[in-house]
């Protein structure tokens, strides 16, 4: 039954770091990435679709990404969604392929975004604490009812506690990477 605790509680901490991965990857770096549109959503005949299924996005070189329209007709409406996006982007039209050229970051747009990055890896570190506590609890349900014995329940707090500890390193590594990656020139 602990077992099974703790793995959920492994489970649950993964998706936190994964999610924060995510989140992450949507926060524009000197480089042009792919990932950096695969939040935008455009209306696609009626229904709300991302930009990858209505057109191939590519990276030209590290400042530039090409964005080839399947449809002539979808062509405004992609460029209308990029430019009413967060990203202050604005793509260069020609024919049914958008090229969007990214400006360099300034040192002060830099420290904001290593800002934002600290604040979305401290939201992940509150995440997981979160499940910890409640692996906490749920152990302690257990050792409560007598399913399991003080010393199992004590066992289990510290695995979990171990647990913890890995996440919030692997949580760390990753806030360490965007700030190295953010910051390099």
């Amino acid at each position: 039954m602990l077992k099974k605790i703790e793995k959920d509680a492994t489970e649950r901490m993964e998706k936190s770091v994964k999610a924060l991965e995510g989140e992450l990857a949507k926060i524009r770096t000197g480089r042009a990435s792919v990932s950096l549109l695969d939040h935008i959503t455009v209306d696609y005949y009626g229904s709300q679709v991302p930009l990858s299924q209505a057109a191939n996005v590519t990276v030209n070189d590290y400042r530039s990404l090409t964005i080839q329209v399947w449809e002539k007709p979808m062509v405004a409406v992609i460029e209308k969604a990029i430019i009413t996006s967060d990203l202050g982007l604005t793509p260069n039209t020609a024919g049914q392929t958008l090229h969007i050229n990214l400006p360099p970051l300034t040192e002060e747009r830099r420290r904001e975004l290593v800002k934002v990055v600290n604040k979305e890896g401290e939201a992940a570190k509150v995440a997981i604490r979160n499940i910890r506590r409640d692996a906490n609890t749920a152990a302690k349900r257990l050792v409560d009812a007598k399913e399991v014995s003080e010393d199992e329940g004590k066992r289990a707090e510290a695995d979990i506690q171990k647990i913890t500890d890995k996440h919030i390193e692997a949580v760390d590594k990753v806030l360490a990477q965007k700030e190295k990656e953010l910051l390099e020139i």
